[in-house]
């Protein structure tokens, strides 16, 4: 690790200073590892926030963020990615190194090359598998990714140097760097990710139609609460996320539901209870075996 006087960003640009953007700057300052932290954002109230709470020092915009960093991290909606691009390009500093938080990479990557041109390769896309239904700088937190996975999805002629930079950066929060394909990380994250998303978000819109939905929820437990936790993230994002990877969600909604008619069979069928029986099992050794493997991780 770099001496606190030579930090490994020297001047970092957050645009989009909530939860993740936030929690980038809290964890390298954390850490001693960014030098100046410049906040960009379409909320002033926010940036003020975000200043009061020490996650940066001033609020700037695209231009200056551009002219002045030496790392840009864009945590913005994946409609915002665009024109955020459009604007960094004309004055991006040939040294300056970009990378986003967005759920998708495939967009994400095809986006950067049509908005920054031959300067995209000064972007790697970037997901850090990380979050809270919360929003907004008072949610920042500097320990969110210490101990968890961040993918990047470097272009095939990404340069080493600009690669090894920004895992060591990533390193420095305390996350574990894994490198995949744009597409592979989509269908991964459609099924791991959007999928349970929209499955949670679906499930609460139907309790609360509900003509009794005071009486539901009144005696809603814990389980209740950890499947539609992540329901209450943002709406804008998410609308964002379901578009931009549409065709992996709707592949595996389908195979969702062929897999819940079958299970749905099993139920009617009451003469053979053990079927359901077998597939419960399953279903609860898959789910052991996967959460000793992530606590050992």
């Amino acid at each position: 690790m770099n001496d606190a006087a030579d930090p490994l960003v020297p001047v970092l640009a957050v645009v989009g200073t909530g939860l993740i953007g936030g929690s980038f700057a809290a964890a390298l300052r954390r850490v001693g590892q960014v030098g100046r932290v410049l906040g960009v954002g379409r909320n002033p109230a926010s940036l003020r926030r975000a200043q009061a709470l020490g996650l940066i020092d001033e609020a700037v915009d695209l231009p200056q963020a551009a002219a002045r960093a030496d790392l840009i991290f864009l945590a913005t909606p994946i409609s915002a990615m665009a024109p955020a691009l459009r604007a960094l390009a004309p004055v991006l500093r040939p040294d300056t190194l970009l990378t986003d938080a967005g759920s998708t990479k495939s967009d994400v990557a095809r986006l950067a090359q049509e908005a920054l041109g031959e300067r995209y390769l000064q972007f790697i896309p970037g997901h850090p598998i990380a979050g809270s239904e919360m929003t907004g700088p008072e949610a920042a937190d500097p320990l969110l990714y210490h101990g968890r996975k961040v993918v990047l999805t470097p272009f095939d002629d990404t340069p080493g140097l600009a690669q090894h930079r920004l895992i060591r950066v990533w390193e420095a929060c305390g996350a574990r760097v894994q490198l995949m394909r744009p597409d592979a990380h989509d269908r991964a994250l459609g099924c791991v990710s959007h999928l349970p998303h929209f499955l949670a978000a679906a499930y609460m819109a139907q309790v609360v139609r509900a003509e009794d939905a005071d009486t539901r929820l009144g005696l809603a437990g814990t389980g209740f609460r950890d499947f539609t936790r992540i329901a209450a993230g943002s709406p804008e994002v998410w609308r964002d996320i379901f578009f931009s990877n549409r065709a992996a969600v709707l592949g595996e909604l389908a195979d969702f539901e062929r897999v819940l008619g079958r299970w749905r069979a099993a139920l009617e069928d009451d003469s053979h209870p053990e079927t359901l029986e077998a597939m419960l099992e399953q279903a609860a050794l898959a789910r052991r075996f996967w959460g000793g493997r992530n606590q050992m991780s």
